[in-house]
């Protein structure tokens, strides 16, 4: 027996890494793969039975991981952001929230004959949407800035304050079928709205004192943080039945607030905890479904899947829009895209167990029609989201371009030709001066810190895909790479050789951990090109072709050419490094250092 239950455990989680890996190859929200593993396991193959696997631990399992989940969430929700928001934003994650979660619960009550209690709360779970289905949507579809913007912040904006609406509303239910009164209903809502927001505030200000008075190593930090939201948790569920999720939401806002606090590797541990979590929570939850049950749903199931689709949605975009400086096609776009995730398919599980406990009709299939949403919000709109995006015209080109690090007179130059050639490119560095010359030559530049909070809110990353750090400071090069290694991809990542490398240990010792792919040739380093420019080299472009090939362009006598960067027949850029995985071909572009102007071919 116990074999079986390692062998199950070590299924759900090498399904989950294979589910994972298999979306970002394909650029697909991990989510499909994940309910269509469950399903496959489970009602359609019988491999998997989460009930028999965990038996009582089940449910107080995926209590505990969506806690974690929503602290997570909340963790990102720093309110110092929302009096600058766009009205747009703020318009959504209020009045867009109450259209969704009014207009759902009536479609429900109708098509489905729902109680009126079930509807709310399917209606609640509804409006929450989550960074976790939109992220990964975007990174796909990839549309200007302004719907990209809107999208990432309702996704993270509402996932907690959803969140907070469901538990708000499935509380109030509780507390009424329990006492059998409004009044009596009111008084338990109150007595959850209080303990929760109480535990969490408390529990916030007393984790925050002891880190900023650095009683607690920093090794510890992800481990006690963890600790601490499941002890608030179940504590707070002891003194009032389901105030714990209110209460851990409430600490991760508490945390994001407090000044001087550094989340960044709690939030990292989170984030992997929660990919984790997320994994094995959709795969269990999508073992447990009777695929009768959808089929019992019918066509009424269909058609609110097609209200909120259709008609809720576009209606709530376009009246959060009014007065905006949105184009038509973006609030067309905006309207299109809203997929449902993983809180709502969690919680819809977890709440409709204890309503069938209590006595409520139709609870149970609320969880089927809460997963037909989310796949068919996620499937549709991720397979018709790009499409449409290039159709309205509002979608961004291939995140190809370059944020450099130093915008010194080599890397003017670097993103002077990049630029000629269509290529995005963003400088950043602490020198006003050369900030400014930047600027002058029609390049855009930010002057500060790139490592910088304030950075992080003013370099515009929209079709960037690179970074390439090009200052003449190492440890800052090697900082950059550090700090931005979440945004890019490892693979594109570049710093530049400050000096000839070491040889052996020394080499070894003075290695910088994430700090990037040392760029261009080993024999080349930023004084070397530095002095090349001094002494008049030019940044050139030559096109390839049959009759000259990179072989030809490489065996020139005539001039001496370095490399750099290569451009492919889908305008892709492609960056020389020691050992490229590239070999250029008739039709690329090669952007190459200079030192003599030769006849070049067309």
């Amino acid at each position: 027996m116990s074999e079986h239950i390692i062998l199950s455990l070590s299924f759900i989680l090498l399904a989950g890494i294979v589910c994972q890996w298999l979306a970002w190859r394909v650029k697909y929200p991990a989510i499909i793969f994940l309910l269509a593993t469950g399903i496959f396991a489970g009602p359609v193959m019988g491999w998997l039975d989460p009930d028999e696997l965990f038996e009582d631990l089940l449910f107080p399992f995926v209590s505990l991981a969506v806690a974690v989940i929503l602290f997570e969430g909340s963790l990102t929700l720093k309110l110092q952001n929302i009096p600058g928001l766009e009205r747009v934003i703020r318009n959504m994650i209020t009045i867009g929230a109450f259209i969704t979660w009014m207009g759902t619960t009536l479609a429900t009550r109708l098509l489905l004959d729902f109680s009126w209690n079930v509807s709310f709360l399917f209606g609640a779970l509804m409006v929450v949407t989550g960074p976790t289905v939109i992220t990964p949507l975007l990174r796909t579809v990839r549309p200007k800035e302004n719907v990209a913007h809107i999208l990432q912040w309702e996704g993270i904006l509402i996932d907690p304050l959803g969140a907070i609406l469901a538990v708000l509303v499935f509380e109030f239910i509780l507390a009424g079928g329990a006492e059998g009164g409004f009044a009596a209903g009111l008084v338990v809502f109150g007595k959850m709205v209080l303990i929760g927001v109480l535990f969490g505030a408390v529990s916030g200000y007393l984790f925050a004192f002891l880190l900023k008075k650095y009683w607690i190593p920093q090794y510890l930090h992800n481990f006690a943080s963890l600790a601490l939201v499941c002890v608030v948790f179940a504590v707070s569920n002891m003194f009032e039945a389901e105030s714990g999720l209110l209460s851990v939401t409430v600490l991760g806002i508490w945390l994001a607030n407090t000044k001087g606090l550094d989340l960044d590797d709690i939030l990292d541990f989170k984030e992997s905890l929660s990919i984790l979590l997320i994994s094995m929570l959709f795969i269990m939850l999508a073992a447990r479904m009777n695929l009768s049950s959808f089929r019992d749903l019918g066509w009424p199931a269909v058609a609110v899947f097609a209200v909120i689709q259709f008609v809720i949605r576009p209606v709530s975009v376009h009246l959060c829009a009014l007065g905006s400086k949105l184009s038509m096609n973006e609030r067309h776009l905006l309207s299109w895209i809203a997929p449902r995730g993983i809180v709502a398919a969690a919680i819809s599980a977890l709440f409709a167990i204890k309503l069938q406990a209590v006595g409520y009709p139709f609870a149970a299939a609320m969880v089927p029609l809460t997963f037909m949403v989310i796949v068919g919000t996620v499937v549709l709109q991720s397979t018709t989201a790009g499409p449409l995006a290039r159709f309205l015209k509002v979608a961004e080109p291939e995140p190809n371009g370059f944020l450099i690090v130093g915008a010194n007179r080599l890397a003017q130059v670097i993103a002077l030709e990049l630029k000629k050639n269509g290529i995005r490119t963003f400088l950043t560095d602490q020198n006003w001066s050369s900030v400014t010359e930047a600027r002058l030559k029609g390049l855009q530049a930010y002057w500060g810190n790139p490592v910088s909070e304030h950075a992080e809110r003013h370099i515009d990353l929209i079709g960037i895909g690179h970074l390439l750090a090009v200052s003449p400071q190492m440890e800052l090069n090697a900082l950059a790479a550090h700090y931005y290694r979440l945004e890019f991809a490892k693979e594109n990542i570049f710093t530049i050789r400050i000096s000839e490398p070491t040889a052996g240990k020394a080499e070894a010792k003075t290695a910088f951990k994430y700090g990037g792919r040392p760029v261009f040739s080993e024999s080349l380093n930023y004084q070397d090109l530095s002095r090349m420019l001094e002494q008049g080299a030019e940044m050139k472009t030559t096109l390839l072709s049959e009759e000259f090939t990179f072989e030809q362009f490489q065996n020139q006598i005539d001039a001496k050419r370095i490399p750099l960067f290569a451009i492919d027949t889908n305008h892709r850029v492609q960056v020389f490094t020691a050992e490229p995985d590239f070999q250029p071909k008739a039709g690329w572009k090669i952007m190459s250092l200079a030192e003599k102007v030769p006849v070049e071919a067309e």
